[in-house]
């Protein structure tokens, strides 16, 4: 099997040593990035897993994000947050971001977590890509791609995440908690109404702006359900 690529991107020389020496003990071999510059180097010259600290200088650690998932980069991210920045924990989670850390935070949680994100990783990786089709809409999970009478419409990640799942399960009623473990993961730990916001954003682009059909239809105190009807 592989050895897991890491890129460990944190400006505190101590902190990154230190969790350098923990995955690296586990078995993973790490790169080490104490700027944002240096994080999107290293990761476009081959990364499985980036680790994150949002506040990175030159380039902060939300940037880092948008700009990787522009390219089309779906590596798993974890980020590393300081107590004080909640708005930037969901921020990091809605850019595209796969899960968070706290800081202060114990070495073997955030191996934990990396181990965690590089298993869903993998599951995904596992499975065929699916195409779907309804009427004008076509969703292509390979190309990362949701298109209406063939042309492309802009999604985030989490959007396109959060459709796929949902069309991937038409006419199922999915809660917002497995909503979230589904798309956002099982270690998420914040508010199940970023479904909400999600869904709102989905419906405009979908419903207002192409005028399609409603098709995300809204299960009174449970969740959500992809339906034509």
């Amino acid at each position: 099997m592989a050895v897991m690529r890491i890129v460990v991107a944190e400006d505190d020389e101590s902190i990154r040593e230190l969790l350098v020496h923990h995955l690296e003990g586990d078995g993973f071999h790490c790169r080490e990035a104490p700027d944002g510059p240096a994080a999107l180097r290293l990761v476009r010259a081959g990364a499985d897993v980036l680790i994150l600290d949002l506040g990175l200088p030159v380039v902060d650690g939300l940037e880092v994000v948008r700009t990787l998932r522009r390219e089309g980069r779906d590596l798993p991210i974890l980020v590393l947050t300081a107590r004080s920045g909640e708005i930037d924990r969901v921020v990091g989670l809605e850019v595209g971001a796969d899960d968070y850390v706290v800081k202060p935070f114990s070495p073997r949680e955030v191996v934990a977590r990396v181990k965690a994100i590089g298993r869903r990783a993998a599951l995904r990786k596992s499975y065929a890509p699916l195409l779907i089709s309804f009427e004008r809409l076509e969703i292509d999970e390979a190309a990362r791609e949701v298109r209406i009478d063939g042309a492309p419409v802009t999604m985030k990640p989490r959007e396109f995440a959060l459709l796929l799942e949902l069309a991937a399960n038409a006419g199922v009623a999915l809660s917002r908690e497995s909503l979230l473990q589904r798309v956002w993961g099982y270690d998420y730990h914040g508010d199940d109404r970023t479904v909400d916001v999600h869904v709102r954003r989905l419906r405009c682009k979908l419903e207002d702006e192409a005028r399609l059909p409603p098709m995300l239809h809204t299960v009174h105190g449970f969740g959500y359900k992809f339906a034509r009807a």
